[in-house]
């Protein structure tokens, strides 16, 4: 067990709830098992402590990046004016949420599927996905755990809806692969991030995408089967950490309609728009700030 002190904001509740992240499971307050880069940590927010279920050396080798613990979020709100009365007490609701360094390909292919589904859809059909093809990680608290399938493992997978004789979740015991018109989208994606693979001189189609400036990327991106810019734009800022990006979903559109009708100047935060835009869809989610709950709202959401 690692232990460290917080010596800026994080908060793991707000973290899992700010839409970015699927495959965090909660089993207390503060407490949850996280699955990611083909491991599984657990990680404890208790008073000004970070518990986590691995050695100091893993911890900084793959967790503090992935927490995007380099990142001082504290100078990024100090940039909100004042006089934005709304977006400083979304900040201030939503201190905590930090932008995860996740894996590209995982999160491109999350947000595809995540297309007109609610949050709690979208990780159940991620879970279901790395069931059915992903590599077994172990059994924790009497849950067996699959990592995210690689893009190999996806393109072996059988779907009737792909115009296939059988039906690869049907084998492996599920009702159904619940992704419907995604199925086809994702298979095609995958195809082409491995044709990816070498291009530029690069090693892997990660790294390829990396070198992309920002405009270049979110229009790659949209290359991709099923991806409009709201997606190509989640996968930047949430896969690429490309911190400047703004997705805009039925949250954030709202936000933009009712608390900025003459417009919102989204270069006042740049390079870092991407991280006011958590801020403003974590406080219009939690139902701030007109008092409606979140379930009045479930019915309008659409995932991100």
């Amino acid at each position: 067990m690692f232990e460290i002190e917080l010596a800026d904001d994080l908060d793991l509740n707000k973290i899992a709830d700010s839409g970015q992240c699927f495959r965090w499971k909660r089993l207390d307050d503060r407490y949850y098992r996280i699955t990611a880069f083909g491991r599984v940590l657990y990680l404890r927010e208790k008073e000004n402590i970070l518990q986590a279920s691995c050695t100091e050396e893993e911890f900084w080798k793959i967790w503090g990046g992935y927490l995007d613990f380099p990142t001082c979020y504290r100078q990024i709100r100090k940039r909100i004016p004042e006089e934005d009365r709304f977006l400083t007490a979304a900040a201030d609701y939503g201190k905590g949420i930090r932008i995860l360094r996740q894996d590209p390909f995982e999160t491109l292919i999350t947000f595809i599927l995540s297309q007109r589904k609610n949050i709690p859809a979208i990780q159940s059909c991620v879970e279901k996905l790395c069931r059915v093809a992903g590599d077994f990680l172990g059994t924790f608290e009497g849950e067996d755990v699959f990592s995210f399938p690689s893009a190999e493992q996806l393109l072996r997978l059988r779907c009737r809806k792909c115009g296939d004789g059988r039906c690869s979740w049907k084998e492996k015991g599920e009702e159904s692969c619940s992704l419907g018109y995604r199925m086809p989208y994702i298979r095609e994606t995958v195809r082409q991030w491995t044709e990816l693979s070498g291009s530029g001189g690069q090693k892997s189609p990660q790294e390829s995408l990396q070198k992309l400036s920002d405009e270049n990327l979110l229009n790659r991106l949209m290359e991709f089967k099923g991806v409009g810019v709201k997606v190509a734009s989640c996968t930047a800022l949430f896969g690429f950490h490309r911190l400047d990006f703004f997705p805009v979903d039925v949250w954030i559109s709202r936000v933009l309609k009712e608390q900025y009708p003459a417009g919102f100047d989204r270069s006042l935060y740049a390079p870092c728009a991407g991280v006011i835009q958590q801020y403003m869809f974590y406080y219009y989610r939690s139902g701030r700030p007109d008092g409606k709950s979140r379930n009045q709202e479930q019915k309008r959401e659409n995932g991100k």
